[in-house]
């Protein structure tokens, strides 16, 4: 028996490698990057990270939580009718096509699909090659495309909080007195490999009371099939890393609430909807919420009295040696206090082979750093600053 459910998982890896979402996520990683380098060079004139930074992030963090998904629920035996699975897929793809990022949310892509199968339950459904999935819909509630959403919220939730807030993007933008001012914009795409029971097949269940959220039939195929998770949100008036970690708490959060109704809904079935419906209006009034404070909020990389504000800082420069991050702001370099751009330049060329900056950090505190500096160094610091009196870009140091 668990000889035969470890070739039938081995079997179903394959359709992880065929799937049409694994390279529509690749696609769109590359596009997301292309984009992000484009904005970057017309703002700072410059690539800050590379082109495959996206497609880098893809699948490291996604595989870990895909794995620990795939033991919930292959061990609690969470059974997913083909018909979902095809419905997935169509609404990842199709909001993949918005270049919205934000939209593939587990809220949105499982949401839609178990209200489609709400209304297409028992209906005649004529789609090629997917007539017999949707045919065997013997009923119009799932419990377990409900926890299954859940698990998936709870698996964004993480993300966004451990990965959300990795290397965001600067933008320079102009606010409504006509001052530039910096914000920054984090996409993030993440793919799950996740292993799903199918029913039909000729696997039995191994013990008797599995599944617990069963469609009926007590045949199964295990099927891995790749989950797309997107997250996209500007920040103006704070640290990106602690507005994304916010977010990403809130949407845990969601998913822990969501994942309770959902599985209650395998006795009382009206609580399965409720869940899904709770799972897609919160995802939306976090989003929404959240913006609307930020918004709310003064900008935060803005010119500074106390010194020269970093908006950013290029990885592997000098400057991301030194630990310069953004969000401190340089008082003194050199010994010589510094207000804007212009003094800061003029204070590092007093010493080509040195520099000491005061810097203020996040906190308020005060603390010091230097560094020697090699030929051509002092002038590829790699600091992002927003340049006084421009209108179209900020200065790169």
């Amino acid at each position: 028996m668990i000889v035969d459910w470890i070739a039938a998982c081995w079997q179903g890896i394959g359709l992880f490698f065929v799937h049409p979402v694994f390279y529509v996520s690749i696609i769109l990683s590359l596009f997301v990057g292309y984009l992000r380098v484009k904005k970057e060079r017309h703002d700072f004139t410059i690539r800050i990270n590379g082109l495959f930074q996206e497609l880098r992030q893809l699948l490291p963090l996604g595989i870990c939580i895909g794995v620990v998904l795939s033991i919930l629920t292959m061990g609690s035996g969470v059974v997913i009718p083909f018909a979902a699975i095809a419905l997935m897929s169509a609404f990842t793809i199709l909001l993949s096509l918005t270049f919205q990022i934000r939209l593939l949310s587990p809220a949105y892509i499982v949401g839609l699909s178990f209200l489609a199968i709400v209304f297409l339950a028992g209906r005649k459904v004529d789609i090629p090659m997917l007539s017999a999935g949707f045919q065997n819909l013997d009923k119009a509630v799932y419990p377990g495309l409900a926890v299954l959403l859940g698990l998936l919220l709870l698996a964004e939730g993480i993300l966004i909080s451990n990965g959300g807030s990795k290397r965001p993007s600067p933008n320079l933008v102009v606010s409504k007195r006509g001052q530039v001012v910096g914000t920054y914009k984090a996409r993030k795409i993440w793919l799950l490999p996740l292993f799903i029971l199918v029913p039909g097949g000729e696997l039995a269940a191994p013990i008797d009371w599995y599944p617990v959220f069963t469609v009926g039939e007590l045949h199964f195929t295990p099927l891995a099939i790749p989950m797309l998770i997107g997250f996209a949100k500007t920040v103006q008036g704070s640290l990106p890393q602690k507005a994304i970690r916010t977010e990403g708490r809130k949407v845990t959060f969601l998913a822990v609430i969501v994942t309770t109704l959902a599985v209650w809904g395998n006795w009382y079935p009206y609580l399965s909807i409720g869940a899904v419906v709770l799972a897609m209006l919160g995802r939306e009034w976090i989003h929404y919420f959240s913006k609307m404070q930020d918004r709310k909020l003064p900008f935060y990389f803005s010119q500074s009295k106390l010194g020269v504000k970093i908006l950013g800082v290029i990885p592997h420069t000098p400057a991301d040696k030194m630990g310069l991050e953004m969000g401190d702001i340089i008082s003194k370099m050199n010994g010589l206090q510094v207000s804007n751009e212009h003094e800061f330049y003029r204070a590092l060329q007093k010493n080509r082979a040195h520099c000491k900056m005061e810097v203020i950090g996040h906190n308020g505190q005060i603390r010091f750093v230097q560094r020697a500096l090699f030929e051509g160094e002092h002038h590829e610091l790699g600091i992002l600053f927003i340049e006084e009196g421009r209108k179209d870009r900020s200065r790169v140091v």
